[in-house]
């Protein structure tokens, strides 16, 4: 058994931010189940949008995030997480984060990119590589801080949680080690960071840790979930996708590209008035419906009406992945499709951070804090992570020192069985098929036959897992595919409580928004048994 006050599952841009901002006030350990620098922030190519030029404002942000989100954004948060921006950007480079920029007159100009949704140059940007620059800074930061340890290849298992004045309070969380042991770790306050769900979906563009881990413990410990069926598929992944799909930034779009079908044609004049620069749930479907109309395995992207010294500067690592794959982006058009990029729903949060459940705060893409609604704007993540980490962290610092120490719960049970090698096989397979349904009927777009289907399918494969599970010795990749298993029937049951197409969410039993009524968000809880 280990203690600290303060313990963060995850060690990406939420979390980091988390815990730099909390080591002040006490002991920190950062759990996270691969190297210290494997996160999702780590591939975020485009940047973090926040309000820096004379041209722009809060209120432009404001207004083009709530059209992005179709109706569901809490406004509060949105007015929160711009007006506190600027300062979180400060903060970053004071931490030794270093965007792009040029100095005038000794001082430094950061220089902005525009994205899709966004009606004004907003995005701080480090070249094409802004997360790995922001994940490397502040990973050296906790490093070199005495009051914060990060434990390496430990994987959560479920958060450990006891009674407290007839309330459910989370102490902490079971952990498998390195070792193959189960342990467990207590914190006075408990932190979910531990990103997305992509890799339910059989083309993501997320890296392979993103499997829900964070949205399936919270569920399970009686958490409040919300808003599973707008998952964002980002429109322009590169083609064709092998393994985990390489991204080709939103940036690219807002440097210039254009959309063009295999015959050359521009059409996303057909489906929005930005263009090429609409909102991504409007890209992604109009690239899905032109390829299914057109019975095509992708389009292109364009982006050589720029100098080709502008492009190779801009997006260097773009340019050199698709470069050993034989386009040259400056002269050639480079074939694209969607993939599962971002969930903008997850752990319910106030706007400090805090869940439903006591002693658990969540930040990052794990939580539903209502800033993104319906559909995230391009760059609106990592803004959120910062931002509402921070917030987390000032909420956490002010009740620290009025918390016990943590009752601490009874061990789980450790199992040391073994499964037949055939089975375990067999559920790999399972595993397989799990993401290949969710592609194919919990996607871009859905219908009440699709998702019923996939449902009955998910739920057989549910049991089998669970059945496993309980006979099995743990192991990492047992542990991700029972989360998995867990999200994927989550998202389909917030799927089928929509009866309407809204945001990230497009049915064709339902093709418009419902009008009728205020826009209803979808909750999900698990009742835990005293």
């Amino acid at each position: 058994m280990i203690k600290t006050d303060f313990l963060v599952i995850g060690s990406g841009i939420a979390g980091l931010t988390f815990a730099l901002e909390v080591a002040e006030k006490g002991s920190v350990i950062m759990v996270t189940k691969k190297k210290d620098t494997e996160s999702a922030t780590n591939y975020a190519q485009g940047g973090i949008a926040t309000v820096l030029d004379s041209s722009d404002s809060y209120k432009l942000h404001i207004d083009d995030t709530i059209e992005s989100g179709a109706g569901l954004c809490n406004r509060r948060a949105v007015e929160l997480m711009i007006n506190e921006g600027p300062q979180r950007i400060f903060d970053l480079e004071k931490w030794g984060v270093e965007f792009s920029g040029s100095f005038d007159h000794g001082k430094k100009v950061l220089s902005l990119g525009r994205e899709g949704g966004h009606s004004r140059d907003r995005i701080v940007h480090k070249a094409d590589f802004t997360g790995r620059e922001v994940e490397s800074r502040l990973v050296e930061r906790c490093k070199d801080h005495s009051n914060i340890e990060i434990y390496e290849h430990y994987a959560a298992v479920d958060l450990a949680v006891v009674n407290n004045a007839k309330k459910q309070r989370c102490v902490g969380v079971y952990v498998l080690t390195s070792d193959g042991i189960i342990n467990i770790i207590l914190g006075r306050i408990t932190v979910l960071s531990t990103g997305g769900c992509g890799q339910v979906y059989f083309h993501t563009t997320n890296p392979p840790i993103a499997t829900g881990d964070g949205i399936a413990m919270a569920y399970r410990a009686g958490a409040s979930i919300r808003n599973l069926e707008f998952m964002q598929f980002h429109p322009t992944a590169l083609y064709p996708i092998k393994g985990q799909a390489f991204l080709i930034s939103e940036a690219v779009r807002g440097f210039g590209g254009i959309l063009r079908t295999q015959d050359g044609a521009p059409f996303m004049k057909n489906y929005h008035k930005m263009k090429d620069l609409a909102p991504r749930d409007i890209v992604a479907r109009a690239i899905d419906n032109e390829m299914k109309t057109r019975g095509e395995e992708f389009v292109y992207l364009d982006i050589t009406g720029r100098h080709p010294t502008e492009v190779r500067e801009r997006f260097p690592t773009i340019y050199k992945h698709c470069l050993k794959q034989n386009i040259n982006i400056t002269k050639e058009l480079i074939p694209v499709v969607p993939a599962a990029h971002y969930m903008c729903g997850g752990v319910l949060t106030n706007l400090s951070g805090k869940t439903s459940l006591q002693g658990l705060y969540a930040t990052g893409e794990v939580a539903c804090s209502g800033v993104h609604g319906a559909n995230r704007l391009a760059s609106n993540s990592l803004l959120e992570a910062v931002v509402f980490s921070h917030r987390a962290a000032k909420s956490a610092k002010s009740e620290i020192d009025s918390l016990p120490e943590p009752v601490v719960p009874p061990m789980m049970k450790n199992p040391y069985g073994s499964s037949d090698k055939e089975e375990w096989v067999l559920v790999s397979h399972d595993l397989f098929q799990l993401r290949k349904l969710m592609w194919d009927y919990v996607g871009i777009v859905r219908s009440n036959l699709r998702l019923e289907r996939a449902r009955r399918r998910v739920e057989i494969i549910r049991h089998e897992v669970d059945d496993l599970y309980a006979r099995s010795r743990l192991t990492e990749g047992l542990l991700e595919l029972r989360n998995i298993a867990l999200v994927a029937f989550l998202i389909i049951r917030s799927a089928i409580r929509r009866r309407e197409s809204r945001g990230l969410h497009y049915t064709t039993d339902y093709p418009h928004e419902d009008t009728s009524k205020k826009p209803q968000n979808t909750t999900l809880r698990r009742r835990r048994r005293s």
